[in-house]
């Protein structure tokens, strides 16, 4: 397994202990002039603090990172014959002097950057040279003209101009005028715009119709409602001086992660609801210097570590781990957004073994009432000695230190283990410090436990997928049930729509930025949250203008019967109004996993109603042991025949509702439901309906009074029947 110690073992890695820091003032500025140098970015992270300092502290060192004089001098001959090494070249002398390709990297950069800096210095020094000539003759000239006389009286000249300086300074002030007015036409774009609704305040309109908002955040793409997007987008990309503190900062945390993953008790110890989680004090002994400093005190911990054997190998779970795009989709109920701004190495020998990223991400719970996390991190894949591969994030905070941040990642993510049956075990962590209090009172027994943002849900859904991604590339389908389908096109489109539906309805049902949420009601926490967007120009959704509808409310029963009761068909009648107590029959199905809850169908409703015979109805239903959802749309019957041929999915157009199910806390076994956090649920009922089909068009406070109406009254229904149920 792992080493105890990365750095101990491989001496070439970056050092964070200050051990080497005792050296003459004379030997470090020779290095300053001869030798590359990585500064460590810890200088200030070992200071004690409170009742921890020492009463006769001693005079601190600043701590240097240096190559040996070996190193150096084998880098600087080759640097002499090409300053500029490719991958291969640079992983040949990673080899040879036991540094990482990342060291070899930043340090010929920061060497050419030496070099360019004294041509520079040269170059100042002639100019500053020529520069003092021509302050000299200036002054000469501005003498002659102050003692100027006039040729025809003697006296003083009345020049009639602006003194130098004077003219100078107007230049200069009308310069930074220009600059502020700029600035401020930035500002204005992204702070100057209203943050809420158009139609936040109903009670205070005078006329029948309600301006539409803008709205974003689908799959894959950064939402754009009144300016959420833009902020996610100002992140900033590292510059060149923090590349070398973003290398020691991920190989610290790839370090911390190895342990953490392979220690046991007390670093580790069993939690209430079969899981594990930290201890803090032992923590902070294992790992006194830590890359992100102290705890603020406004934060609170949360760690958590989950392993689990899936359904795929260690290659493909890489590839999705390290491309954002993949990994936002396969935990699209946990990634609400994320965004990949710059690739610091992209690894070596064609696979990720050293890869380097700096991201942005905003993790959700499928409800409008718990705040989303938002971080900046450096994700960090690497292969280990004995072949296991880790995959780690740790929050890049130190390089906006202007910004009060609300989460931060300590050193997070897996570990993952080849099997020899191609499966994988993966072990999972996560650290982060978090300001959750404006979470709803109702979620906070969940989010308390872990079990919101914790390992165990990550594992979960990524078991959950893995079965999803299998049964998507089965091709022996026995077809002794009539609705199964066999076809194998036919399977892989069908779970390519519903995948799509899926990331939908997640990406819109969150508290997130990019989402604009109006609640219409202050009656309790089962106030509906509304939104509107504009449809034009996607081919995956009906043009026109959609209303969004959510609300969220405790249940006293438990998940699974919920979920049981809001995903068959038999049942559908009792809550769904718009079937019109129309029996529900099941037109085609797609097993997707172990438990039978998780399954694609395709679902026709045999409504009294003419107009709605033939309507069909695509539905997901997916479980696992944190959570799980009900998400439907209805379709198009020519639609859908060419996707059970076949064909492209991509062009069926959906507008996703359903239910979001999680537990209210970590429970009590086998006692009575009473209240939040005693092993009821939690359930997020969501909407969308096309009000209008134009997009121009305005909304009129009729719709959303009837999308208010129609959720409450499905909440009712859905009350009604499972408490009737569960008595």
């Amino acid at each position: 397994m792992f080493p105890t110690n990365m750095f101990d073992s491989h001496p070439h890695m970056l050092d964070m202990s200050p051990h080497n820091t005792t050296c003459s003032e004379s030997d470090l500025g020779k290095a300053r002039d001869d030798e590359y140098e990585i500064k460590s970015g810890t200088d200030t992270m070992d200071a004690p603090s409170g009742d921890d300092q020492d009463p006769n502290p001693r005079p601190k060192k600043k701590g240097y990172h240096r190559h040996t004089q070996r190193q150096i001098e084998e880098m600087e001959a080759f640097f002499k014959q090409c300053p500029h090494p490719d991958d291969k070249q640079r992983k040949v002398l990673s080899r040879e002097l036991g540094l990482e390709p990342l060291q070899i990297k930043f340090w010929f950069q920061n060497k050419r950057t030496q070099i360019k800096t004294q041509h520079e210095r040269h170059e100042n020094a002639i100019l500053k040279a020529e520069n003092e000539k021509l302050r000299a003759e200036n002054n000469r000239y501005k003498e002659a003209l102050t003692n100027a006389t006039c040729p025809h009286c003697g006296g003083p000249a009345a020049l009639g101009e602006m003194s130098f300086d004077e003219q100078h300074l107007r230049i200069e002030n009308a310069r930074l005028r220009e600059e502020i007015d700029r600035i401020s036409g930035i500002a204005s774009k992204y702070v100057g715009k209203p943050m809420t609704s158009s139609y936040s305040n109903l009670s205070s309109l005078n006329n029948n119709h309600v301006p539409v908002g803008n709205y974003g955040a689908q799959s894959g793409t950064v939402g754009e409602m009144y300016g959420g997007g833009d902020l996610f987008r100002s992140l900033p990309a590292p510059g060149d001086a923090d590349k070398p503190m973003i290398v020691e900062l991920a190989v610290a945390a790839m370090e911390e992660l190895t342990r953490l993953a392979q220690a046991g008790e007390p670093l580790w110890v069993p939690s209430n609801h079969h899981s594990e989680i930290l201890n803090e004090d032992e923590y902070l002994r294992t790992f006194p210097t830590r890359g992100l400093g102290p705890k603020p005190l406004s934060l609170r911990s949360e760690a958590s570590r989950e392993s689990v054997v899936v359904i795929m190998n260690h290659i493909n779970l890489i590839d999705i781990l390290m491309d954002v795009n993949q990994w936002s989709t396969m935990f699209c109920g946990i990634v609400s957004r994320a965004l990949t701004l710059e690739v610091l190495s992209t690894g070596v020998a064609g696979n990720y073994n050293g890869a380097l990223q700096v991201m942005s991400a905003e993790f959700q719970v499928p409800s409008p009432l718990v705040p989303t996390r938002e971080n900046y991190f450096v994700r960090y894949c690497k292969q280990q000695p004995d072949g296991i591969w880790a995959v780690v994030d740790v929050s890049l905070d130190n390089l906006r230190p202007s910004t009060i941040s609300r989460s931060r990642r300590r050193p997070s993510g897996c570990l993952i283990q080849e099997l020899p049956n191609g499966y994988s075990k993966v072990t999972w962590i996560e650290h982060v410090e978090v300001d959750d209090r404006a979470v709803h009172s109702i979620y906070r027994p969940l989010v308390n436990s872990g079990l919101a943002f914790g390992a165990k849900r990550w594992v979960a859904t990524l078991d959950r997928q893995c079965e999803r991604l299998a049964s998507s590339r089965a091709n022996n389908i026995p077809a002794g049930d009539l609705c199964v389908i066999t076809s194998s096109e036919g399977r892989k489109s069908m779970l390519k729509l519903a995948e799509r539906m899926v990331i939908s309805y997640c990406t819109g049902v969150g508290a997130s930025s990019a989402h604009a949420w109006t609640t219409l009601s202050a009656t309790g926490c089962d106030d509906v949250r509304v939104m509107t967007r504009k449809s034009t120009d996607d081919p995956g959704r009906p043009p026109g203008i959609v209303l969004s509808a959510a609300t969220s409310f405790w249940l006293p029963v438990p998940p699974k019967m919920l979920f049981d009761f809001l995903r068959v068909e038999n049942s559908r009648n009792e809550w769904d109004i718009l079937s019109n107590g129309g029996l529900v029959q099941e037109l085609a199905h797609i097993a997707n996993g172990r438990d039978p809850g998780n399954c694609v169908s395709l679902l026709r409703v045999n409504s009294a109603n003419s107009s709605q015979s033939n309507m069909l109805i695509l539905q997901e239903s997916c479980i696992d042991s944190t959570g799980s959802y009900v998400v439907y749309a209805p379709v198009d019957i020519v639609a859908m025949n060419v996707v059970l041929s076949g064909g492209d999915p991509d062009y069926v157009a959906l507008l996703p509702s359903g239910f979001a199910i999680l537990p209210d806390g970590p429970g009590l076994n086998g006692g009575p439901i009473l209240d939040v956090g005693s092993g009821g649920s939690l359930l997020t009922v969501a909407f969308q309906i096309l009000v209008d089909s134009a997009p121009t068009a305005k909304l009129s406070l009729g719709s959303v009074a009837t999308v208010n109406s129609l959720i409450k009254c499905t909440v009712e229904r859905i009350k009604v029947a499972v408490m009737r149920d569960n008595t």
